[in-house]
């Protein structure tokens, strides 16, 4: 497919990508029933895609599967989990662009998730003010974890649980730092999401930079 073609098929998908914890997920859900616009949530076809994919497409995806719990959790340090992350590394990616493809004519979608790396998204762009990145303080991320429980679930499935959890908090706040600066470097759009601001607050500034009404 010519390079230019793509953006152009995909000229009324929105991208909210963004760190673990941001938010996506519910501001993704509240423009789309507000404006009228379909909704990708990437994090739920991830067992979908895992089973797209072979060891020879997302060799990192096959080494990840084939760890244990405290592999994967407890005796690597975050810099390597953050590195060797299968989705943290693009794996996997050009199946979200298989399925925005086969979306039939209609209404725009948003597209949610921390799989949409700037890097692999910006080439899609028709316009660079249809994505966004959300990118929590420790803070609001910290409190985000603690209310949802799904670290914790992670970590207690370990031999040694506090250790599990803090190289998860750890990992997932290299990786934020990372989305923040790979947007900002290719002129996206990266918003800071703290403690004050309410989802009222974020909905409205994630809308305005779409340009939504």
């Amino acid at each position: 497919m010519p390079g230019g073609e793509l953006p152009a098929r995909l000229r009324d998908v929105y991208w909210i990508g963004g760190g673990s914890g941001a938010g996506k997920s519910t501001i993704a859900r509240r423009l789309a029933a507000r404006h009228g616009l379909r909704l990708y949530a990437t994090d739920e076809v991830m067992a979908d895609h895992g089973r797209r994919t072979s060891p020879v497409d997302s060799p990192f995806m096959a080494g990840f599967a084939a760890m244990d719990m405290d592999e994967r959790w407890v005796s690597r340090s975050p810099q390597t989990m953050l590195d060797t992350f299968h989705w943290f590394r693009g794996e996997g990616f050009g199946l979200i662009v298989e399925d925005l493809l086969s979306f039939p004519a209609g209404p725009g979608v948003i597209a949610e998730g921390f799989r949409l790396l700037p890097r692999l998204v910006r080439p899609l762009l028709a316009d660079p003010g249809h994505a966004v990145w959300l990118c929590p303080e420790p803070g609001f991320r910290r409190a985000a974890f603690a209310s949802r429980g799904s670290l914790l679930q992670i970590a207690g499935q370990t031999s040694d649980p506090d250790r599990a959890l803090a190289n998860l908090l750890e990992r997932d706040r290299m990786f934020t730092g990372r989305l923040r600066e790979e947007a900002a470097g290719l002129g996206l759009t990266v918003i800071d999401v703290d403690t004050t601001m309410t989802e009222d607050d974020l909905t409205g500034r994630v809308a305005r930079a779409f340009g939504l009404g």
